[in-house]
């Protein structure tokens, strides 16, 4: 009994491979494009292995590129964030430097610093000398 069985399970295993490659003989051929090949000959075949070879390459060298760029742009960004806060940094010492510059540069400060080195403020003002031609002939 269990050889009955046995038998008439490969009988019907073998009727119904047969089948299928009945229908697929009768369909028109299909052309080989990306989702067929996927969908035909399974996930991932020989042949479409070798004929995805060169879109893989593609594929991956535009990652490489991709990535070069993205390393290259956030180094460009860091540079510019640098170079900005050594801009403000020496914005404040213009300013501070220009602050102290016209601090020293009034009447007073003046004053005081020549009084320092032992001269004498005029208190006069001063004259116009004028030479009249001739004079020193």
């Amino acid at each position: 009994m269990s050889n009955q069985f046995k038998q008439g399970k490969i009988e019907e295993e073998l009727v119904q491979e047969v089948e299928p490659l009945e229908e697929q003989s009768e369909r028109a051929e299909l052309p080989k494009n990306f989702l067929i090949t996927i969908f035909t000959d399974g996930l991932i075949s020989k042949e479409f292995a070798t004929h995805s070879l060169p879109f893989i390459v593609f594929i991956a060298f535009l990652a490489m590129i991709y990535i070069a760029n993205r390393h290259l742009a956030e180094n460009n960004i860091r540079d510019i964030d640098k170079l900005g806060r050594e801009v403000k940094e020496l914005s404040w010492d213009f300013k501070t430097l220009k602050a102290d510059l016209m601090l020293k540069s009034t009447q007073t400060e003046v004053a005081n610093e020549v009084d320092t080195l032992g001269l004498i403020e005029p208190n006069e003002p001063p004259k116009k000398i004028t030479i009249v031609e001739g004079e020193f002939e």
